[in-house]
């Protein structure tokens, strides 16, 4: 996966649209950051791009959250003896 952050006047990528690819982005710009070899801007806007990349994982994340919820709402209704 190339990730290349503040390149000049380059336009924004778009935020990937699945959890997974998001999260992968995300990684990488952490390890590229944690290397400490990035200029101040480039770490800058990789701070952004990470921040935005959060944002998708946590709307993902909440979405299938909310599908569990709702497959399983019928499953988590009280127990009812038999015969009462």
């Amino acid at each position: 996966m190339n990730v290349h952050p503040a390149q000049g006047d380059a336009p924004e990528q778009a935020l990937p649209q699945d959890f997974e690819a998001a999260l992968g982005e995300l990684e990488a710009l952490v390890a590229m950051m944690e290397d400490g070899s990035m200029p101040l801007e480039s770490s800058l806007a990789a701070y952004r791009r990470g921040v935005d990349l959060v944002r998708v994982c946590q709307d993902r994340l909440a979405r299938a959250e909310q599908q569990v919820k709702v497959l399983e709402g019928e499953l988590l209704r009280p127990f009812e003896e038999a015969g009462d």
